[in-house]
């Protein structure tokens, strides 16, 4: 089998798709010359020698734990490891420890972006079962570099937000339930392939992922100054240009998608209120006990002030926790 491939597969998934991931490599054949590559969100120090063990047993490629600087080769399924970003580059792979991207590392985005600049129209973006949006950008950049999208049908999907994600922004080459996905690929590896100028705010980006951090004059050639702030890092956030759908950047590498970024704040807010409400009630009992202790003292006055402070923050503090728990039910 010749070691140079054909096509270059990326396959993103998160909740509900290891099964996915299973029945779509058992459906790869040699005659493919394919090399794919996979992120599954998994959480950090998973087992995933485990997970590549049960893609391996139904599947006729090699399958391996991608290694940096691994020489890519046909007829193989390179898995990103937990906690470490996969980065295509033409022939081999790196791997990053850099920021994360849509809250995880690996990130399905930073993956396809990669694949995208460094093999254009040889690209193949796969998209199964998974929560949010990861994966939605990347299959963007796979599309405008000429390359084929392929979802899962949500309708199949355990988890159908990632697939129609993808949908909900941009056409589509296939949207096929599991078991159609291999014919797909074996059409695909009949044909020729067509080369494709890749967007330059494509490769930019790609390089910023690469390197997780670069300085501000790269970002205002891909985005635009946003009026947000970096809930990770609290620089300022850029949103990209040339997408159909919000997504912001910061100089580090914190990238977020519009539901992404409202998650986040929503949960910076409210740890920000917790903090705020232990203060408060803290505060209160330290009036509490300065009021009686005053009140001993036979300083009535001054008693009597702290009493009214006390009462005035316990009215501060329900109002507070009915913020906080109501926030909670929705």
């Amino acid at each position: 089998m010749e070691k140079e491939p054909k096509y270059i597969v990326v396959i993103g998934a998160s909740a509900g798709g290891l099964n996915s991931v299973i029945e779509v490599t058992a459906q790869l054949t040699r005659e493919m010359y394919m090399a794919v590559f996979v992120v599954l969100h998994v959480t950090p120090n998973s087992a995933t020698d485990h997970l590549l063990q049960r893609i391996q047993k139904n599947t006729s490629y090699e399958c391996e734990i991608a290694r940096n600087e691994t020489v890519v080769e046909a007829g193989h399924i390179y898995m990103a490891d937990s906690d470490r970003h996969l980065v295509v580059k033409k022939g081999t792979m790196l791997l990053g420890e850099g920021p994360v991207e849509n809250r995880w590392r690996p990130s399905i985005d930073v993956l396809f972006r990669s694949a995208a600049a460094a093999y254009d129209g040889r690209v193949i973006g796969i998209i199964l079962s998974g929560l949010m949006q990861d994966g939605t950008a990347g299959m963007l950049a796979i599309k405008r570099s000429g390359g084929t999208l392929i979802v899962q049908d949500p309708g199949q999907a355990e988890y159908p937000d990632m697939p129609r994600s993808v949908l909900d922004n941009m056409e589509v080459d296939y949207c096929l339930p599991l078991e159609q996905i291999g014919q797909v690929l074996l059409e695909k590896s009949k044909n020729g392939v067509h080369l494709h100028t890749v967007p330059k705010d494509v490769l930019a980006e790609a390089e910023i992922a690469e390197k997780a951090a670069i300085g501000i004059d790269k970002l205002k050639e891909i985005g635009e100054k946003s009026l947000f702030s970096c809930p990770d890092c609290g620089g300022g956030l850029w949103e990209m240009k040339h997408e159909s759908f919000s997504r912001y950047r910061c100089h580090t590498g914190h990238v977020y998608s519009s539901n992404e970024l409202l998650f986040k704040q929503n949960e910076a807010l409210e740890n920000t209120l917790w903090v705020a409400l232990r203060m408060m009630e803290e505060r209160r009992n330290l009036l509490k006990k300065m009021s009686e202790e005053e009140k001993s003292k036979g300083w009535v006055r001054s008693a009597k002030q702290k009493k009214e402070r006390e009462l005035e923050l316990h009215d501060h503090i329900g109002r507070l926790k009915q913020v906080l728990f109501d926030e909670k039910r929705n």
